[in-house]
């Protein structure tokens, strides 16, 4: 571990000493929410700048937006993908940017935290517990109500999904307005959502029916990459795509690529290249099955509501697994090849039988 890894160990380490119980033992219990439509401006903080992390607030976002129809949100985030993100979110009023490098750009960070002060909220958000920059924003803000993130200890022994890191701030967030007056909810939570419009969704079709020349077969989706000790090896992927091309013969199997314009299969399956999320979502959105591990991509397949197979080695399964519509996360330590086939052709099977409906 190089020197400047540690030190940034040691400041995550001390600053969450210093900030975790922040807000905890202040809870305004003389202060009764009224009137649901008294609140007009909400601050959602969630200083984190990567993809999957902010595709995994959306839930969130749509729960506050439905709950407060009239409010308009600012987003405390970090970096520059946020805007883009959360572009067709019509309650999304500023995005809050922290710099990426606070050190190199001071005086930007300090203009950061001066807007949130200068700001009066109605309400104020941090979204994961564990975050001191998220911890601090929420006690500096100008906020009449002031939420840290916190569990009130019940709601994991009953939720069975609570550990899910898109779901947990929101059964959070519904305990603390019941502590307000509100009423109970017990609403299935939202899905990721990137909110594509029709003209993404189009042109996704368009760059998939280029990549595949247009026939007919369904198609199954590959992400191959993954950061880190998240990136399975490139003799697993060849195994597996072995595996796959056997099984589906008759169905178009394609490969996204990252960033950094790399394959773990050595480009053997027509791919796709793009630098933007949006553009790589609308493509998304037009395949049957999205195969991948742990990474912001596998939550971008899911917030184009496109089932998503998540293959975990490293990460926690129940804290990042996709959900929703057929989708699941798979332990490969655990499970066989054999295993994950039948999952797939349960997905597939499923799809088929949707389109078929339609059909009919």
């Amino acid at each position: 571990m190089g020197v400047l890894k540690n030190i940034n160990v040691f400041r995550r380490s001390l600053m969450r000493n210093l900030t975790k119980n922040i807000g905890k033992s202040n809870f305004q219990r003389d202060i009764v929410l009224v009137d649901k439509n008294e609140i007009k401006r909400i601050l959602i903080c969630r200083p984190n700048g990567r993809l999957g992390n902010l595709l995994l607030i959306t839930p969130l976002v749509q729960e506050v937006t439905e709950i407060f129809p009239n409010c308009k949100v600012d987003l405390f985030v970090k970096g520059t993908l946020a805007p883009i993100i959360f572009q067709n979110y019509d309650a999304i009023d500023k995005i809050i940017d922290l710099p990426k490098k606070p050190f190199k750009d001071l005086v930007k960070y300090a203009k950061v935290w001066i807007s949130i002060k200068r700001q009066k909220y109605d309400i104020a958000i941090n979204v994961d517990q564990n975050s001191s920059s998220g911890r601090l924003a929420v006690q500096f803000s100008n906020a009449k109500y002031k939420f840290f993130g916190d569990s009130d200890g019940e709601i994991p022994s009953v939720k069975k999904d609570y550990d899910h890191i898109a779901k947990y701030p929101v059964y959070n967030f519904r305990s603390y307005l019941t502590k307000l007056g509100l009423e109970k909810s017990n609403k299935i939570i939202a899905p990721l959502d990137l909110k594509l419009s029709l003209s993404e969704f189009t042109q996704g079709k368009k760059d998939l029916d280029k990549l595949i020349n247009s026939n007919s077969k369904r198609t199954i989706c590959l992400f191959t990459y993954a950061t880190g000790t998240k990136c399975l090896p490139e003799i697993w992927w060849e195994d597996f795509y072995k595996a796959l091309k056997k099984e589906y013969k008759d169905y178009n199997i394609i490969e996204v690529l990252p960033i950094e314009n790399v394959s773990q299969i050595a480009f053997q399956a027509p791919s796709f290249y793009s630098k933007d999320i949006r553009e790589i979502g609308g493509l998304i959105a037009n395949t049957d099955i999205f195969i991948g591990a742990d990474s912001g991509m596998m939550h971008l397949s899911s917030s184009v509501q496109t089932p998503t197979v998540g293959l975990f080695s490293v990460s926690e399964l129940k804290k990042y697994e996709p959900y929703d519509n057929c989708s699941v996360g798979v332990n490969i330590i655990k499970q066989s090849k054999k295993d994950y086939l039948k999952i797939i052709n349960k997905i597939l099977n499923i799809g088929k039988l949707k389109i078929y409906s339609k059909a009919v």
